[in-house]
């Protein structure tokens, strides 16, 4: 279990810290009391949000050991000290959550029509299995499509970055996936191999982001679909297109290419994918939807809806929203330029 996750140490503290008469600097009744409103908070906040003390006393930014004996009462410093530290973790955290409270819903996955072309071309990656490539720009939906699709059995998804590029990142990657342990590094790729071959037929490796990948990376998710036959698909960005597109200068990739099955393609969204996210998000002013419409063709496309939105919602005090708002939100966002 990590150690996000690993609430099972969380007991109310059985001891109060001792403060004799009450004289000692920084340990009277007063600081006492604090302490005590302080623990049941710090109880509250890792039971509910999952966190182990270790994580508590990390985002405090107080030692594992100091945090330990404050919240158990054996700490024998003084409490103003700490109360005072843990009061405006305590409140920076109050302000976080309230800010939380208020930022809108989206309508989660929406089944445009460039996402379910996308899921189409997952589909039958998974059901032959073979090879795709879904190139779309930013924005489009790409990425939560993935997503949606990768809680299917048998399909996994993992995200490349400029971290994970190589060969070995990619593989410590897909292999905390496919809940893998595995301390030698020469044998990784066998224990990969076999975790999809015991899965059986139809399984499926997205990688999104894909364009970070180096060459070598991609060769070596070849080999499992060559030799485990799993499908493949590599989303990304128009250089995943271009990559691995006919040329005549650069490498030739004619290993890869001649095994891409399919091909996706989507450089800008569709009108009716525009239309979809705005029924979603439950829109109905023809000037809103206009002026929402108009920022969905910019960079960035159905992600600027969403964030413009968010912001107009967040700042409408619960109004009918006008698209006076919607060019304002826009405009307090100062991301013409993108």
């Amino acid at each position: 279990m990590s150690d996000t996750q690993n609430t099972s140490a969380w007991e109310r503290p059985t001891n109060l810290p001792d403060i004799g008469d009450g004289t000692r600097p920084g340990r009277g009744e007063d600081d006492l009391e604090d302490w005590k409103q302080l623990t049941e908070r710090i109880y509250d906040i890792g039971t509910s949000e999952g966190w182990s003390k270790s994580e508590i006393a990390r985002r405090m930014d107080m030692s594992v050991g100091t945090f330990s004996q404050y919240f158990s009462g054996k700490y024998d410093g003084r409490l103003d000290t700490n109360n005072a530290k843990v009061k405006r973790w305590i409140e920076s955290w109050d302000e976080l959550a309230d800010m939380a409270s208020i930022v809108p819903t989206g309508p989660g996955f929406v089944a445009t029509p460039t996402a379910r072309e996308i899921v189409n071309a997952l589909t039958f990656a998974q059901c032959m299995p073979d090879f795709v490539t879904i190139t779309a720009a930013a924005g489009t939906g790409k990425t939560t499509a993935c997503r949606n699709f990768s809680i299917r059995p048998n399909v996994w998804m993992i995200t490349a970055s400029p971290h994970t590029k190589t060969v070995h990142g990619m593989l410590i990657e897909l292999a905390e996936e496919l809940d893998i342990v595995q301390h030698n590094p020469a044998k990784l790729t066998r224990a990969i191999g076999q975790r999809l071959k015991k899965a059986g037929n139809r399984t499926l490796i997205i990688v999104d982001e894909a364009q970070n990948l180096v060459d070598d990376a991609v060769n070596q998710l070849r080999h499992f679909v060559d030799n485990y036959g799993c499908g493949l698909a590599l989303v990304g960005n128009e250089e995943i297109y271009t990559r691995f597109a006919k040329r005549t200068d650069g490498p030739s990739y004619a290993q890869l290419k001649r095994r891409i099955g399919k091909r996706v393609r989507r450089s800008k969204p569709r009108a009716e994918d525009i239309e979809m996210l705005l029924d979603g998000w439950k829109i109905t002013d023809p000037e809103v939807r206009l002026v929402l419409t108009g920022i969905g063709h910019k960079d960035g496309a159905l992600g600027q809806i969403d964030k413009t939105l968010k912001l107009a919602m967040m700042t409408g005090s619960g109004k009918p929203l006008t698209a006076d708002q919607i060019k304002a939100a826009w405009a307090n966002r100062d991301v013409e330029g993108l």
